[in-house]
């Protein structure tokens, strides 16, 4: 199990999560932030830190968000294991189910 950062992250991108996890888990793509989930310790420390509740434990995860499931877990297939995010640049891209969500503006 892991968890997953869903729907209310993207083009949001708060990074609280960032800062909060301790095992580095947590990758930056264009709109959205990504848990890979063969680094996720499941440790929960990002779950409650996220202002806009978009982290999910893997079985609380609503119906209309599970692609967001498929989402992270294909992007880690992408990034591979390089054993944290630190260090490493932004993504080039967002997943398809990202990318196909329309823009929103951030929050001032």
């Amino acid at each position: 199990m892991t968890y997953v950062i869903a729907q209310p992250c993207v083009d949001i991108k708060d990074r609280a999560c960032v800062e909060e996890c301790p095992v580095d888990c947590i990758y930056e793509g264009p709109r959205k932030l990504y848990i890979h989930p063969e680094e996720c310790v499941d440790c929960g420390a990002c779950e409650p830190v996220c202002p806009v509740e978009a982290v999910f434990y893997e079985n609380d995860l609503p119906t209309e968000w599970h692609a967001y499931l498929k989402a992270d877990a294909e992007t880690a297939e992408t990034i591979g294991s390089p054993g944290g995010a630190a260090g490493q640049e932004p993504l080039t891209a967002d997943h398809p189910v990202v990318a196909a969500e329309p823009l929103r503006e951030k929050a001032n």
